[in-house]
């Protein structure tokens, strides 16, 4: 039985990175293993294979699939039901090395959208004197229910239902009128050469305008995504003030990462 195999059926994306996982170990994958190893049909392998073809990440080849380079073009993102479902202990412990980080009392604090971030939540409410902002409708549902101290300030905008955030020029323009301490941006997609990317237009600006509002400026990704590339950059890596991964990254990209000057941290 493989060692990933549980119980409960997976979601489509949490079987499509399992899928990967394999690929990366083996690079080449026939349909025929791949239906032996996720225990689905063939028909659900193909239909996993066409959607990470389109999102760059496998090259299908006669008979199975092999992994994209280490270059892949990012076209779309899951729905944020789909992410919550992915890595759950992985994001919780880059959350926890953040916060760690950089997170003390009375800091005025901005949270981009996404579910690896809302697990800063559980860190934030422990502190005291702590203002947080963001564009994550989620983020400020959880903040609500914790009961806690914690000043709110949502940025509106317009909505991105998928996502459950706020994006656009009038979340863009409330950022640019607040004084962060720290900006924690989030991404799908990031790598030395492009920097942090996103395959949504309307995403740029809010995240640029966060970071020139903070004093500091924290990435937070897994390693799943380094090496994915969107169409739409945010910035370089050596203009964050710190990079928060998992420890899966290839040590010889940590180690061009660090090189380039990037504070790079691993939980």
């Amino acid at each position: 039985m493989p060692e990933e195999l549980i119980e409960t059926p997976l979601i489509p994306d949490q079987r499509r990175e399992l899928l990967l996982r394999h690929l990366q170990r083996e690079r080449v994958l026939s349909v025929h293993q791949l239906t032996d190893l996720l225990e689905v049909s063939h028909m659900t392998v193909r239909r996993d294979i066409a959607t990470l073809e389109r999102e760059g990440r496998v090259v299908p080849v006669p008979g199975g699939v092999r992994i994209a380079g280490a270059t892949r073009h990012l076209q779309a993102e899951a729905s944020r039901h789909d992410k919550a479902m992915v890595e759950p202990a992985g994001k919780a412990a880059m959350a926890a090395r953040a916060a760690a980080e950089v997170l003390t009392d009375r800091m005025t604090v901005y949270l981009d959208a996404g579910t690896t971030l809302a697990q800063l939540v559980p860190h934030l409410v422990q502190l005291s004197g702590m203002t947080v902002v963001t564009n994550d409708f989620a983020v400020v549902d959880e903040l609500l229910a914790s009961r806690a101290d914690v000043e709110v300030i949502h940025v509106g905008g317009a909505v991105d239902r998928q996502n459950r955030s706020s994006v656009g020029v009038l979340a863009t323009a409330i950022l640019e009128r607040i004084a962060l301490d720290v900006a924690f941006i989030s991404s799908s997609s990031w790598d030395l050469g492009r920097g942090v990317t996103t395959p949504y237009p309307d995403k740029v600006a809010v995240k640029q305008a966060a970071m020139s509002s903070a004093t500091e400026s924290v990435l937070v990704a897994g390693s799943s995504k380094y090496g994915r590339f969107g169409m739409y950059r945010v910035c370089e890596l050596p203009q964050l003030s710190l990079v928060v991964t998992d420890s899966g990254l290839d040590p010889a990209d940590a180690q061009a990462v660090r090189e380039a000057g990037v504070n790079l941290v691993q939980a």
